[in-house]
């Protein structure tokens, strides 16, 4: 078995990488919120006291947990988001960045919110946070 996926991937010229190794760009500022969050997770929580569900378009999906213990970040679809946001990757990497303006793209239908729209305002302090 272990030889046939061996060949499988590294006999196929038709696409570079299989689906399941893709690396959003996105995906480096998520890393850089869980280190925030390992490192100040307890003061995060009590700042923001919510769950975000973010599913980017074009890469992963990913739980920011700032509502319980010291946070979580991590890979994966939430049982219950206080906030759910969809955005692709080259948008939230532009939001990150600051070169996209929240509202301006909330307005454009770039960003879709569902849920407590005040939670979605304090994201700003947990992407703050992780270019710390």
């Amino acid at each position: 078995n272990l030889f046939l996926f061996f060949f499988f991937f590294t006999s196929s010229s038709s696409f570079t990488s299989p689906p399941f190794f893709k690396m959003a760009k996105s995906d480096a500022l998520f890393k850089q919120m869980q280190e925030a969050v390992a490192k100040d997770g307890k003061t995060l929580v009590k700042k923001v006291k919510g769950i975000y569900q973010f599913i980017i378009k074009g890469g992963n999906n990913w739980i920011v947990d700032l509502k319980n213990g010291t946070g979580k970040v991590e890979q994966g679809k939430a049982k219950k988001a206080n906030c759910t946001i969809t955005i692709s990757d080259a948008d939230f990497v532009a939001l990150a960045d600051g070169k996209l303006n929240p509202q301006q793209a909330f307005m454009s239908g770039k960003i879709k919110l569902k849920g407590n729209m005040a939670l979605a305002m304090k994201l700003q302090s947990v992407i703050d946070a992780a270019k710390k």
